[in-house]
C-alpha cells in the first residue's frame, strides 16, 4: 500500500489531510472527533483579541439540485476566551501526539501583541503557527485580516515581527482578494515565513431575499460581504496556487493548499500543482468528519494504481504543464466525434453549437429520432458539445494535427504565415 504520511516543515501527520482553520476546529470536542475519525491534523480556528460574532452567519449557493456548491460566511475569529482555547489545544496535543496541531493567529499590527500571542501558543506544545492574512469580511477596520494580505509591505513587516519570536514553523495564509497572490507571497517569503497556505475565502454576496430585499446572511435587516468557499472556488484556488508554485521566490517554501477540496481527486490536483498537503473545511461542514475515510482510501488507491509510493513522488508534477497562451501549439487540433451507439438524441449538442458556437453539427430529421453528426470541416474543437452532452463518452474529441511540427503563435507571426491556413 502507498505511504500517505506527510511531512510539512517537519510537522508530521499520518496523511496529508488537515482541517482548515474554521468552525470545525474551534473547540476540543470537534477536534477530538475529527482526529478520532482519522484526520492527519488541524489548524485551530484563529486566535486573537476577544470578539463577538453575529447571528446569522452563513449562506450558500445551490446549483442544479446540488446543495452548497458555494458557501459564504461572515464569522470572525474564535469568540471563545483565549485561555480556554490554549488549554484545549494543549489537551488535544497530549491525546493525539502523532497528529499535526497548527494554530491560526491574527492580532493587531503591534509587534508586542504578536510576540505575546506567539509565546502563549508555543507554550501549549503546538507544532506550527498559521498567520491569518486573509479574513475578508471582519476586523479589517482594525488593520487585520485581508487588510494585511492586500498590502505586501504590511505583510512583510508582520512576518518579520513573527519570525523574531517564533521557534516553531510559521505558515502564512494568503488572501485571494487581490489581483495576484504573488507580491504578498514574495514579501512573506523574503521576510522569513517557513511556508505558505492559500487560498483564504473570497469576498462575496451569495444572493438576496426577494421578499425582504436583504442579502444573505441577514442580521437585523442588514448584511455584509462574506467569505466565499466550497467547491465553487476550487478553480480559482488552483490558479492562485500555480502562480505561487511557479514564482522563483515563493516556490522555495512548501505550500498548504486550500479552496474547495471535497474529494481525493481534488486533493491530488492541488498536490500536482505544488501543494505539499491540503486543508479541508466546507466539505466536512456539509458531510461530516467521516469523509476522511474516502479521502484516504481514494488517494491510496490512485497512488497504488499509478505506482507512487509516497506523496512526494507526484507533488508538483503538473506545474510545468501550465504555460503561456502564446506558447501553445496552434498546429494541434481537435474534432468532435459522436458515438451513435451511445447518443440519446436529445439534441443538446446541436442547440449549443448552432446557437452559440460554430454551426458544426448536422441535424438529420428522422423517425423515431433525429440523428446528429459532426461537420468536420467546420469543427474548431472547442469542446462545447462534449461538455454539455449528458452521456459520458458519447462525444469525444479526436486529435487531428494540421502540421507535423510544433508551432506557437510567436513563431507563426515571425514567419508571416497566412491566418486562413490555420
Amino acid at each position: 500500500m502507498a505511504d500517505l504520511s506527510s511531512n510539512f516543515l517537519g510537522i508530521k501527520s499520518p496523511n496529508p489531510f488537515w482541517l482548515a482553520s474554521a468552525p470545525p476546529t474551534d473547540k476540543k470536542i470537534n477536534v477530538l472527533r475529527a482526529l478520532e475519525a482519522g484526520w492527519g491534523g488541524v489548524v485551530w480556528k484563529t486566535l486573537g483579541e476577544q470578539v463577538k460574532n453575529v447571528s446569522s452567519r452563513y449562506s450558500a449557493i445551490d446549483f442544479n439540485g446540488t446543495r452548497v456548491m458555494g458557501f459564504n460566511n461572515i464569522e470572525l475569529i474564535s469568540d471563545r476566551p483565549l485561555d480556554i482555547n490554549l488549554k484545549e489545544i494543549a489537551e488535544v496535543i497530549k491525546l493525539f501526539p502523532d497528529r499535526a496541531m497548527v494554530v491560526s493567529l491574527m492580532t493587531e499590527n503591534n509587534k508586542a501583541a504578536w510576540h505575546e500571542l506567539i509565546k502563549k501558543v508555543e507554550d501549549t506544545g503546538a507544532h506550527g503557527l498559521e498567520l491569518n492574512f486573509g479574513c475578508p469580511h471582519g476586523m479589517t477596520e482594525r488593520g487585520m485580516g485581508a487588510t494585511v494580505g492586500q498590502d505586501p509591505e504590511i505583510a512583510r513587516m508582520i512576518v518579520e515581527w513573527v519570525m523574531e519570536k517564533a521557534t516553531i514553523p510559521v505558515i502564512t495564509k494568503l488572501t485571494p482578494n487581490v489581483h495576484s497572490v504573488v507580491p504578498t507571497g514574495k514579501s512573506c517569503v523574503e521576510a522569513g515565513t517557513n511556508g505558505l497556505s492559500l487560498i483564504n475565502t473570497i469576498q462575496s454576496i451569495t444572493g438576496i431575499d426577494l421578499d425582504t430585499l436583504v442579502p444573505n446572511p441577514y442580521v437585523a435587516g442588514k448584511s455584509v460581504y462574506g467569505g466565499y468557499c466550497g467547491p465553487a472556488v476550487k478553480p480559482i484556488a488552483l490558479k492562485m496556487l500555480t502562480t505561487i508554485s511557479q514564482d522563483p521566490t515563493t516556490k522555495k517554501v512548501p505550500i498548504s493548499g486550500i479552496g474547495g477540496i471535497s474529494t481525493w481527486k481534488d486533493a491530488v490536483e492541488f498536490m500536482l500543482l505544488g501543494a505539499t498537503n491540503v486543508q479541508v473545511c466546507t466539505a466536512v461542514m456539509t458531510h461530516g468528519f467521516r469523509i476522511i475515510e474516502d479521502l484516504c482510501e481514494g488517494l491510496n488507491n490512485w497512488m497504488d494504481e499509478k505506482g507512487y509510493q509516497t506523496t512526494t513522488d507526484f507533488i508538483g508534477r503538473s506545474i510545468d504543464k501550465i504555460t503561456h497562451w502564446e506558447d501553445l501549439d496552434i498546429n494541434y487540433h481537435h474534432i468532435a466525434n459522436i458515438n451513435q451507439d451511445k447518443c440519446i438524441h436529445c439534441g443538446l449538442c446541436f442547440i449549443a453549437c448552432e446557437d452559440t458556437a460554430h454551426q458544426a453539427i448536422n441535424l438529420d430529421y428522422g423517425n423515431p429520432y433525429n440523428k446528429y453528426t459532426i461537420k468536420e470541416e467546420e469543427c474548431v474543437g472547442c469542446n462545447l458539445c462534449q461538455l454539455i452532452c449528458p452521456v459520458t463518452d458519447c462525444i469525444n474529441m479526436v486529435e487531428h494535427r494540421k502540421g507535423d511540427e510544433y508551432l506557437n503563435w510567436k513563431e507563426f507571426q515571425k514567419r508571416g504565415l497566412p491566418l486562413n491556413d490555420h
